[in-house]
């Protein structure tokens, strides 16, 4: 009897009889059917640590998920969101197959399940609410994503080191060369032209405002409070030599001050916190000047919702992709005006696809920074958010703004693809 043929020899639910010559399912492989069902019956193939095997009778599996012990099946079974990466991440459960796949089988699982939610789900799913990013608050949440150690960033970021969505000209363009023509769409929306004055809210590694500086003679002012990334970013400007033209500050967002030309926001958003949107608004408004514009390039959703509970726990705490309505209580309240935006989340697909790559190549080096766990858990959280975009579960939202009575703007998008 092969595998396949073995995977239906098992009852399915409790109270069920077994058929003559058939084995009854044991009540653990019972609760796994019971989960692939409620997941739209997934192409997937559960091991026990018994030798049992769970699969649905209607595709072939593609990938086989192997359990190491009873205990660990119960926690999943009891919150699969979070205890599934916890699991893999410490080696309890084993992915035999494509890990992109995978992921993205859970998110369509999910998106299929979101309207049987049980009480007990909309309990838990309460308790997972971000913590909110108060000035205290987002101190910490940063500190525990990006002070981990700039050399582990650069083992896969490449050498750009933007931590944010790359724009493809083409397919088969590099990181590089993607990750510089991001930053070159992103000035060109903004139409920033030499002697403009830039303020850059979350700026990373600060490869946008040495961009800005060394391609498009723009004076930077550009916060940030991750210790680590601003340490780095200074770095960079004096050995490029733009450390009269660019300044870094290890400071909040909310403490921005001065008027500038124009406003820049690449990958922070995600870290504001809904409840801070309208603060978000009230910064901006008072820093650009009256011809001033703006650019907020986010993740975001369809229609709001939370970040998946592992992925905020283990990865970004505090995190939260807002859907496009909620981007509005940005510029609604403070009178801003949008004058487009651009979805780009197959652009980030193609991102961490290349980082996903890179990063497993130096998994060798990640095991000796930190440990096993640790590279299982990134290696997850980066397939997991290749398919989060390639699914439509995540976007990407470049959203450019200016003032209300500012006149002084493009009539058609030509400049965007005219060098």
């Amino acid at each position: 009897m092969n595998a396949n043929s073995e995977s239906e020899t098992f009852t399915d639910f409790p109270g069920d009889a077994p058929a003559p010559g058939r084995t009854r399912r044991s009540f653990e492989g019972r609760l796994v059917r019971r989960l692939l069902s409620n997941f739209g019956d997934p192409p997937l193939e559960f091991v026990l640590w018994s030798g049992e095997r769970i699969a649905p009778a209607t595709a072939a599996p593609a990938i086989k998920i192997r359990i190491h012990d009873r205990s660990t099946l119960f926690r999943v079974l009891c919150d699969p969101q979070v205890q599934f990466g916890d699991a893999y991440a410490a080696g309890r459960v084993e992915v035999e197959g494509d890990l992109i796949e995978l992921t993205a089988l859970i998110y369509r699982g999910m998106a299929a399940a979101e309207g049987k939610q049980s009480f007990s789900d909309r309990v838990a799913n309460w308790l997972r609410r971000s913590q909110r990013n108060t000035l205290a608050g987002s101190r910490k949440n940063i500190h525990h994503h990006y002070d981990i150690g700039n050399d582990f960033y650069a083992l896969w970021l490449g050498e750009s080191m933007a931590y944010t969505c790359a724009y493809y000209p083409a397919a088969e363009a590099s990181l590089e060369q993607a990750q510089i023509a991001k930053m070159d769409h992103v000035c060109r929306k903004l139409q920033l032209k030499p002697g403009d004055s830039v303020v850059e809210a979350g700026c990373g590694w600060g490869s946008l405002a040495l961009h800005m500086a060394s391609c498009y003679g723009a004076r930077v002012r550009a916060f940030n409070i991750s210790r680590e990334q601003v340490a780095y970013a200074r770095e960079r400007a004096k050995q490029q030599r733009l450390d009269d033209r660019v300044e870094f500050i290890q400071d909040d967002y909310r403490n921005i001050s001065g008027h500038y030309d124009v406003f820049a926001s690449i990958g922070m958003l995600e870290h504001v916190g809904r409840e801070n949107y309208a603060e978000l608004g009230r910064v901006v408004r008072r820093s650009l000047s009256s011809r001033g514009r703006g650019l907020i390039h986010s993740i975001g959703r369809n229609h709001p919702g939370l970040l998946h509970p592992w992925i905020v726990r283990r990865i970004f705490p505090g995190a939260y992709a807002p859907s496009l309505g909620e981007m509005m209580q940005i510029f609604e309240p403070s009178g801003l005006s949008v004058l487009d935006v651009e979805n780009i989340r197959l652009h980030y697909a193609l991102t961490l696809r290349h980082w996903l790559d890179r990063y497993r190549a130096a998994e060798d080096r990640v095991r000796k920074m930190f440990d096993d766990t640790f590279v299982r858990m990134w290696r997850l959280y980066l397939a997991g958010s290749v398919a989060g975009f390639e699914t439509g579960t995540l976007q990407l939202f470049q959203v450019l703004f200016t003032t209300p009575e500012n006149n002084h703007i493009p009539l058609t998008r030509q400049h965007l693809y005219c060098s």
